[in-house]
């Protein structure tokens, strides 16, 4: 018995090694793979995000072939005095306020049309869901086409078939000017293309509600505006706020859409802050400097805005 013993003491003491070298091996292998990606975020993200920073301060222009002078927070106090900042911000207010808003309600609408079980409703929903799969500079050519005065159908679908006269990318109608057209069109694309993720994200929400509820507000004889009121909204309103949060943060950097429609034309009607960005950074006057300031305004405001929809994330969790 006794010799039993210190054989299994001895067995025990040549086995914790080799499970302890497995032990560290596995660690290694596990450091290996992670410490490789980690290193490639730093260098691809947080490098030239305080790089930029640093450029923010500075007079630095893309072109220049000297070394950057630091200026302080000057770029930061032209930005802010900037009347053409002002104007981009106004009209990417506009952008975000209607456009969004346009996609929360056509969103939700067609959640709670393609919520019932039909024949053909899995059909239905995929082609709802097909111009959130296009990309965006692919979509602003495409609409920009429908546009067109001369053979777009886009007057001819809203009963304008009058060779020339609407053009909405130029804001015009009879060979007028009118205001914040162009605008409108480019929002009317957005809404088309991104309703659908809103319309997703609602219906995912709708189907997780228990049927039960509905059973009792129906035994109660609950109305059907108090059951939307008292029962789905407050069940979808998470997921809601979500789509929104993602959709106005899109939003606020929008680019390529605008890009492939207007460029930000005619005149300014349609420079949101990015084209704003892209123009004072890339096209013709290179400052560096100044747009990586810009950039950071934006980013500051974008934060700002998520914190708020978060808060009202929390507290719809809570309830």
């Amino acid at each position: 018995m006794a010799t039993a013993t210190v054989e299994s003491s001895v067995t025990k003491s040549r086995v914790q090694p080799q499970s302890a070298q497995r032990q560290l091996s596995d660690r290694a292998i596990m450091n290996l793979f992670i410490w490789p990606t980690l290193l490639l975020l730093i260098a691809f993200n947080f490098f030239p995000l305080f790089y930029s920073l640093y450029l923010s301060f500075t007079n630095y222009r893309a072109t220049a072939t000297t070394a950057p002078v630091w200026l302080g927070i000057e770029n930061y106090a032209n930005i802010l005095t900037s009347p053409d900042l002002w104007q981009a911000f106004t009209t990417s207010g506009k952008y975000v306020l209607f456009s969004v808003a346009l996609q929360t309600i056509i969103g939700f609408a067609l959640a709670m049309l393609v919520r019932g079980k039909f024949r053909g409703s899995g059909l239905i929903t995929t082609l709802i869901l097909i111009p959130m799969m296009l990309s965006p500079v692919v979509v602003g050519l495409f609409w920009k086409l429908m546009y067109n005065p001369n053979f777009g159908y886009f007057n001819y679908l809203i009963g304008m078939g009058q060779e020339g006269s609407l053009d909405m990318i130029a804001s015009r109608m009879f060979n007028q000017p009118v205001p914040n057209l162009a605008l409108a069109a480019v929002i009317l694309v957005d809404v088309w293309m991104w309703s659908p993720f809103v319309m997703l994200l609602v219906l995912s929400g709708l189907n997780a509600i228990p049927d039960y509820l509905y059973e009792a507000a129906a035994i109660d004889r609950a109305s059907s505006w108090f059951q939307f009121w008292h029962i789905t909204l407050p069940q979808v309103k998470p997921l809601l706020l979500i789509a929104v949060l993602f959709r106005t943060i899109e939003a606020l950097k929008s680019f390529d859409l605008v890009m492939g429609m207007t460029g930000g034309g005619p005149g300014n009607q349609t420079e949101l802050v990015a084209v704003y960005l892209y123009r004072v950074a890339f096209l013709g006057q290179f400052r560096s400097g100044y747009a990586s300031a810009l950039a950071y305004i934006i980013l500051i405001i974008v934060i700002a805005i998520s914190n708020l929809y978060i808060r009202n994330l929390n507290r719809a969790k809570g309830a």
